[in-house]
């Protein structure tokens, strides 16, 4: 009923309720109206939710334009999610023309808000230079930041800049210790080097059958590479 009479928040919780077919039949359709009366009306959580909609072509046409459009509302208001998404779309050019330093603002206000794949991206952008001037040092600072609330990717970048010294002081034994918690999330390339470290003994003590171990791993997942070490290992070279 509150809904009908046009509270936002109330068409935003009946539009979830027939995204997740909660008390109703499920309807994509019919939440995605129930979301856009909501967004309408500035509901910044109907925005982004709408524009995920567009982004994923659920209950409409999928169409990145309107995505793009949707997120920026809500990432006007500071929707953290919404600023994110944003970010990404600008670095794909998707729905937006692509544009490397909106991609950086957007990214940096999601990630200032704590959002972890906004910190992993800002730290890519810094790392190559793109939409920023090329600072190892920032990168680190961001991928840290992802790495510590468990974002894969970042704990593997974190590894490869200690390994490599940089943006950090080299540190084979730090190297190792973000490799190990990129790789016991199944990051491949993770444990592809975490298997190198103990083969190589840098960082850790030279151990050959926890090296074969992580190879295996991989070569579990297909990984041609990952089995030619396994392989090199058993046999002893």
């Amino acid at each position: 009923r509150a809904a009908e009479q046009g509270v936002a928040q109330a068409q935003y919780a009946l539009g979830v309720m027939y995204e997740n077919g909660q008390g109703v039949h499920q309807d994509y359709t019919q939440a995605v109206q129930w979301y856009r009366r909501a967004a309408e009306q500035g509901d910044a959580n109907a925005q982004y939710t709408l524009g995920v909609m567009y982004a994923q072509g659920q209950g409409v046409r999928q169409d990145d334009a309107q995505a793009a459009q949707w997120y920026r509302r809500a990432a006007e208001q500071g929707y953290a999610d919404a600023q994110n998404n944003l970010g990404n779309m600008y670095a794909q050019g998707r729905g937006v023309r692509q544009d490397d330093a909106q991609a950086v603002q957007w990214s940096r206000r999601a990630a200032e808000q704590g959002v972890a794949q906004a910190q992993y991206n800002l730290g890519v952008a810094y790392t190559q230079g793109q939409g920023v001037r090329q600072d190892y040092t920032q990168a680190v600072q961001w991928y840290r930041k992802a790495a510590e609330q468990g974002y894969a990717k970042a704990q593997y970048n974190l590894g490869v800049a200690y390994a490599q010294g940089q943006g950090v002081r080299q540190d084979y034994a730090q190297a190792v210790q973000w490799y190990r918690r990129a790789a016991e999330q199944g990051h491949a390339q993770a444990q592809n080097n975490l298997g190198v470290m103990y083969e190589q003994g840098q960082g850790v003590r030279q151990d050959s059958a926890l090296a074969q171990e992580w190879y295996g791993k991989i070569c579990d997942n297909g990984d041609q590479k990952g089995c030619d070490n396994y392989r090199r290992l058993k046999l002893g070279y």
